[in-house]
């Protein structure tokens, strides 16, 4: 098991929106968006299924996954691999539930729990950062333009900036 340091529980409790991989059956991947992702403990991701019924069925053959959590403005993020445990019903899934209502979740569409116990933590860095000396402010503040902008533009304009 990996354990997740302070930061990196700061920064997936702060994004809160994981892209969870899957395998699908016949062995194509599957990646769906899940607005609950959250940190459990240090060692332990979970994401609740509301409308998730390929992502539980693929991780129910199995159980391997990996889940990206990036931040859209600064363009970094962390890569966690693990296994993953569905729960319907008992403890696990009770003390979750209770951890999202004390958030102030509506726990009513929750039909199960997803714990991911996580074997590998490793950084996503956007290749921006690799051309010389750019700050994360100045890339944040070209990615929040860019998206304050974006709904005027032609589908032809809409080209990330490139002025790093």
């Amino acid at each position: 098991m990996a354990v997740l340091t302070e930061a990196v529980q700061r920064f997936v409790r702060e994004q809160r929106l994981g892209y969870v991989a899957t395998v699908s059956p016949d062995g194509t991947p599957n990646v769906s968006p899940k607005g609950s992702l959250t940190v459990l403990d240090e060692n332990n991701l979970v994401f609740a299924d509301v409308e998730s019924p390929h992502t539980v069925r693929n991780l129910a053959k199995d159980p391997r996954t990996e889940i990206n959590v990036v931040d859209p403005f600064l363009r970094k993020g962390y890569r966690f691999r693990g296994r993953a445990t569905v729960e319907h019903t008992g403890i696990s899934f009770w003390k979750v539930l209770e951890m999202y209502r004390a958030e102030g979740a509506d726990v009513r569409r929750i039909r199960a729990v997803v714990i991911v116990g996580v074997e590998e933590v490793h950084p996503l860095i956007s290749p921006v950062y690799l051309v010389g000396q750019v700050e994360e402010d100045h890339i944040r503040e070209r990615w929040q333009e860019y998206y304050r902008t974006a709904r005027q533009r032609s589908v032809i304009d809409l080209v990330p900036p490139h002025e790093f």
